[in-house]
């Protein structure tokens, strides 16, 4: 199955690299057509092939919010300006448009046409046209008047009443009318917003309609708008949704104090400059003209939307039936038979590094050494840096626990990390009023690293225990994402962390560092040091090979050195997940370098890069991709896997099943058509098999040195 084509590169053009390169824009798309045609695949189970749908249009709106806008704003402010392939900005633009108006379309055939359908046979009734029998209107009509109109305040467009501000992405309603107002003004158009505090998807009442029975507020809406305006003729009411640039603008140079800039930012979020208009396909041209102009747009940014003009909404239908026969079956993460006999999570660390894979494995190991520190008398610091955790985070509790039992705790909270601004300002707050040292970073550098430091007294001297990972330290997302993380009690690696941490909260020049390799000052060096070491090894005949899997490779020198590495002869396999800017499969430029993207029922997430380094094989885990703003504008590290055993597994689990032909995964080619591989089991559920079948210590476990230190805690406080 072919999930997309031109990517946006003529290879004969120049582009600013003198490489040749794919759109990176429409590499993004090319991935959410991949993810789409997941939602085609009648092997997936229904309601799982509805939250693909839903992911793309949730895609979708960021893409808008930030990378589309950007693009805008890119053709204002340099209209001659080219993307890094060559292509003129105002070209992506109309390609992108052209693309994603493409897409949409396909999404919504496949919802009207095959997944509903499904979904009403399976007994799962989505009422977005629905009959209007005479119970459902009693019914509905009722729920409006009690529920909904209470909270509405529509808004009639006159001289007095201008067009109102519209938030970013929220449902609101056009309505026609016709007739006079009791002040004897002419009414003709009004718009009425859907408060945010209204639940999108209702349940219909199981005991009249069925079970799994639901219908759109907007649907509510739209059939009863009339009760806003009595004695008044409505000719018609269209949802329609606006989306808005929603990249937040801190001027470094001026600003002395990033929360306090940060926290005045936020609220604009919702009021940037639209670039996108949806409706539906049934609104009428003179309302859609009028609604442009309004928001400043032009036809070529309107979509029309054959069904609710929010997808990402029913997300919610997903989650609110219970069916397991309609769903991926659940699995239960293996957890580490190296804490089942352990005395303390601190000892099994200390006997050796712990490798774990997400979420194959349970991220339970992290939480318990957290946990472990928390309560621990003789931890006497912790040290964390937080990108994306979540509102309700247990791991921040533990940190919260940590500084009020009297530990030392540092804390790098991320306050850029995008959409989860104001849930680290909560975060940091809170750390804050228990003692914790909060630290924001690097302004300019975005801190993306995952680590976490815990020093302990043992025996009159200071040991420290670590955690890095691939991922955030986000416990949901460790179910949904593959990752890999690392606990290691390895003195070269601690160090190297606390050299980090002493960066990010102090003042001083960088040192170099043992073992890892850091954005934005070795990581870049390095990657590409380790490339031409390969090429190298290729020129003399010796065998040479990298394999690296990551979410997105865009950077030019990174790509133009494994063009040179595979004019020499290494052989190169790249995993990656979404846009790649490199051309694989050019002759005499990429002959052996091979692309693949795996897209399943959990995002691939992790950053593995290995090196066959004239036999020493060198494998790395990693926060970053192979992009501009990871190698230079944000603090990202890149750690060795020393245990060879361990580098096995990473490459035995997290690159090698790729790389199989029956892997199920998606083969780029040089004219930019990505290509699906056929497979009886794709990739991931051959993990989950895998992992399943091991032997792993039962999820009830809790350690015993965690209770000792829980007793030891409680002795010390009485």
């Amino acid at each position: 199955m072919r999930a997309a084509q031109n990517l946006g590169v003529q290879v004969e053009r120049k582009n600013l690299n003198s490489v040749p390169l794919f759109n990176r824009e429409l590499g993004i798309l090319a991935f959410n057509e991949r993810v789409l045609a997941q939602a085609a695949d009648a092997a997936i189970p229904l309601l799982e092939r509805l939250r693909f749908v839903c992911i793309v249009s949730s895609n979708l709106d960021e893409f808008f919010e930030i990378r589309f806008a950007g693009l805008v704003e890119q053709a204002i402010n340099d209209p001659a300006h080219r993307e890094a392939d060559g292509m003129p900005v105002s070209e992506v633009i109309g390609a992108v448009q052209a693309r994603i108006r493409a897409l949409v379309a396909s999404q919504y055939e496949l919802l009207n046409s095959n997944i509903l359908p499904a979904l009403e046979n399976a007994g799962v009734n989505f009422l977005y046209r629905p009959e209007w029998t005479a119970q459902l209107d009693t019914w509905g009509r009722r729920y409006f008047e009690e529920q909904i109109f209470p909270v509405l305040t529509p808004i009639g467009l006159d001289p007095a009443h201008p067009f109102p501000r519209i938030l970013n992405k929220s449902l609101n309603v056009a309505v026609e009318l016709e007739g006079r107002d009791a002040f004897g003004r002419d009414a003709k158009l009004a718009i009425v917003q859907a408060p945010r505090m209204l639940p999108r998807l209702i349940a219909l009442p199981a005991d009249r309609f069925g079970e799994n029975a639901f219908i759109l507020l907007s649907t509510l809406l739209m059939r009863y708008v009339d009760e806003l305006f009595p004695g008044i003729t409505v000719r018609g009411s269209h949802a329609f949704r606006v989306t808005r640039n929603s990249d937040l603008f801190v001027d470094e140079e001026e600003m002395t104090n990033l929360k306090q800039a940060l926290q005045g930012e936020l609220p604009q979020r919702h009021f940037g400059d639209a670039v996108r208009l949806e409706v539906g396909t049934d609104c009428p041209q003179g309302v859609v003209e009028f609604l442009l102009r309004q928001f400043d747009l032009d036809e070529m940014d309107l979509f029309r939307a054959d069904g609710p003009v929010n997808l990402a909404r029913l997300m919610q239908l997903a989650d609110a039936v219970e069916r397991p026969d309609l769903k991926f079956p659940l699995f239960q993460p293996a957890h580490p038979v190296h804490f089942a006999d352990a005395d303390t999570v601190f000892s099994a660390i200390a006997a050796g590094d712990i490798l774990l894979h997400h979420p194959f494995e349970s991220f339970d190991p992290v939480i318990e050494f957290l946990r472990a520190a928390a309560a621990d008398p003789a931890v006497v610091a912790i040290k964390q840096t937080i990108y994306r955790t979540g509102a309700e985070s247990e791991l921040m509790e533990e940190l919260i626990k940590a500084a009020r039992n009297g530990k030392e705790v540092t804390v790098v909270v991320e306050l850029m990390a995008r959409f989860e601004e104001e849930t680290n300002l909560n975060l940091a707050a809170k750390l804050e009023e228990v003692g914790a040292h909060v630290v924001y970073g690097v302004v300019g550098h975005k801190t993306h690293a995952k680590m976490l430091l815990v020093v302990r007294r043992e025996g009159g001297r200071l040991k420290r225990y670590a955690h890095m990972g691939t991922g955030n330290y986000h416990p949901r997302t460790s179910r949904l994402y593959t990752d890999f993380g690392l606990l290691t009690a390895d003195d070269s690696l601690t160090g190297d962390m606390n050299e980090v941490f002493r960066q990010l909260t102090g003042l001083s020049k960088a040192r170099k560092l043992e073992h890892l390799w850091q954005a934005p000052f070795s990581l870049h060096e390095n990657v590409m040091k380790a490339i031409q070491r390969e090429t190298a090894h290729a020129k003399v005949g010796a065998k040479a090979r990298i394999v690296a899997k990551m979410n997105a490779l865009l950077e030019p020198r990174v790509i133009g050195a494994l063009y040179a590495a595979s004019r020499a002869g290494v052989k190169v396999d790249l995993i990656v997940r979404g846009a790649c800017a490199l051309v694989p499969g050019l002759p005499g430029v990429s002959d052996n370098i091979r692309v693949v993207s795996a897209v399943g029922r959990f995002l691939e997430h992790s950053r593995v890069f290995m090196f066959h380094n004239n036999g020493e094989t060198k494998v790395y885990l990693s926060s970053a991709d192979w992009m501009d703003r990871n190698f230079f504008r944000r603090v990202e590290v890149c750690f060795p896997v020393l245990n060879k055993a361990l580098a096995k597994r990473v490459f035995d689990e997290g690159l090698a099943p790729y790389l199989r032909r029956d892997a199920g995964v998606w083969q780029l080619d040089s004219g930019g058509n990505y290509n699906r591989r056929a497979s009886a089991t794709p990739v991931q559920l051959r993990l989950l098999s895998q992992f399943a079948a091991r032997k792993a210590a039962p999820a009830a476990v809790r350690l015993r040195g965690m209770r000792k230190s829980l007793k030891a805690l409680k002795a010390r406080k009485a």
